[in-house]
């Protein structure tokens, strides 16, 4: 897979990339930079399949196959918070399966959030997020997509997944997608996995540079986009 080039990442963070831990008020969390495949975020690697690093326009990145890449780390960033954000930036690869789920979040109270991606095997994508709070049955959770919201394949974008205690939103290059009214538990230690859902099902084919979460439930103004 050759990946596309980076064009200029208008970062509206207050500190540095070569910064791991976001420590303003504004940035409260972490810096995952995906530029290797032994240490992520400070934390141990556990590799499923074969991803590996890449390079474009400076800046490295991890490829995954679509078919049995993916990565685990034992840590929640948000975990105990009472909002949230998580903001990865991505790139998608045409030929993949019409379901990808990217970014999983999952605690040992089995409450969790993905990130997803929908292809409709026309060179577009869209954004599918979805949170649950790890509760019995009927709670069926909170899914927010809107198919309507069709991104082209083989460029880089930053989605973001917001929860500020009361609503969930979600958002691509900093605009707002859609947004709905749930109450969630504050997620307790686990694990994120990319690439992949953490059952290993769902792949994702294209490739992942970077993953911010916040302790805060940011402003549209202040979330990362490619520019």
């Amino acid at each position: 897979m050759k990946l596309p080039a980076i064009s200029r990442n208008k970062l509206r963070c207050c500190l540095p990339l070569a910064v791991l831990v976001l420590a303003s008020p504004l940035c409260a969390g972490e810096i995952w930079r995906l530029d290797n495949l032994q240490r992520i975020g400070g934390h141990a690697v556990t590799l499923e399949g074969s991803p590996r690093v890449s390079e474009a326009g400076g800046a490295k990145a991890i490829v995954f196959d679509g078919v049995r890449d993916g990565l685990f780390i034992p840590a929640i960033p948000f975990a105990g918070a009472k909002q949230f954000t998580i903001e990865v930036m991505f790139s998608p690869a045409e030929g993949g399966l019409a379901e990808q789920r990217f970014v999983h979040v999952q605690d040992t109270n089995d409450s969790r959030a993905l990130i997803e991606l929908r292809l409709n095997g026309k060179g577009g994508w869209w954004l599918d997020t979805f949170q649950w709070t790890g509760a019995p049955p009927p709670d069926r959770g909170l899914t927010l997509v809107d198919p309507k919201k069709v991104h082209p394949t083989g460029k880089w974008y930053w989605a973001a997944l917001r929860y500020d205690g009361k609503t969930m939103a979600h958002f691509v290059n900093g605009e707002k997608e859609i947004e709905r009214a749930g109450a969630f538990r504050p997620f307790g230690p686990g694990q994120v996995s990319l690439g992949v859902r953490q059952n290993k099902v769902f792949w994702f084919k294209g490739a992942i540079r970077e993953v911010r979460f916040h302790t805060v439930a940011l402003a549209e103004e202040n979330l990362q986009r490619v520019k």
